[in-house]
């Protein structure tokens, strides 16, 4: 009788993976994300991306001051599959500015995905992984329609509240009320 065998995926964890960056497998060029154990390669950032990431990075940084730190392109680890490295993370303010351990969903005040050509990544896949944790505010700049998709309240694997605000209105994150987003600025 023959034994009959399926091969399986492996799934690495953040500690694996942390392990490969640190030895030089990877280097700064190697654009990957983990998710879910799985190692993903992210697609090249356009010049609308970089300007827009840029721009937000700037108005979060200067309306922030003191009240939090903003990290763009930075991973955040959730759980012990997944080290995701959004365009831009708002955090909340920490001694040691996460020099002794990544951040994980809880130190995440605003998540941001610039999204010009990853949209049905970042509303699928993304959007559940950043729900299952918690993420507690989503943003999902949509390049191509000129809009910010934003996302409250994660329940399981989705949001309960979701808004899309257009150009020429202004946004303000919940978790910085203080900070207007202008969208017509944004998408100039």
């Amino acid at each position: 009788m023959s034994v009959t065998f399926f091969p399986e995926k492996t799934r690495i964890s953040v500690a694996r993976y942390q392990k490969m960056v640190a030895t030089g497998v990877f280097t700064k060029m190697d654009r990957i994300e983990l998710i879910d154990g799985e190692m993903i390669d992210m697609v090249p950032i356009g010049a609308k991306h970089v300007a827009i990431t840029t721009r937000l990075n700037k108005l979060f940084v200067l309306g922030s001051g003191d009240t939090a730190i903003v990290s763009p392109g930075g991973p955040v680890k959730l759980g012990d599959f997944s080290e995701p490295q959004p365009d831009l993370l708002v955090l909340r303010p920490r001694d040691d500015d996460y020099a002794e351990q990544i951040p994980d969903a809880t130190d995440v005040l605003l998540l941001i995905e610039v999204s010009d050509t990853t949209l049905a990544y970042d509303q699928g896949k993304k959007l559940a992984l950043y729900a299952r944790y918690g993420i507690s505010e989503y943003g999902i700049v949509d390049v191509e329609a000129g809009c910010v998709h934003v996302h409250l309240e994660p329940s399981g694997n989705a949001y309960t509240q979701m808004r899309t605000v257009m150009i020429p209105e202004v946004l303000a994150a919940q978790a910085l009320p203080t900070i207007e987003v202008g969208l017509a600025a944004l998408f100039a």
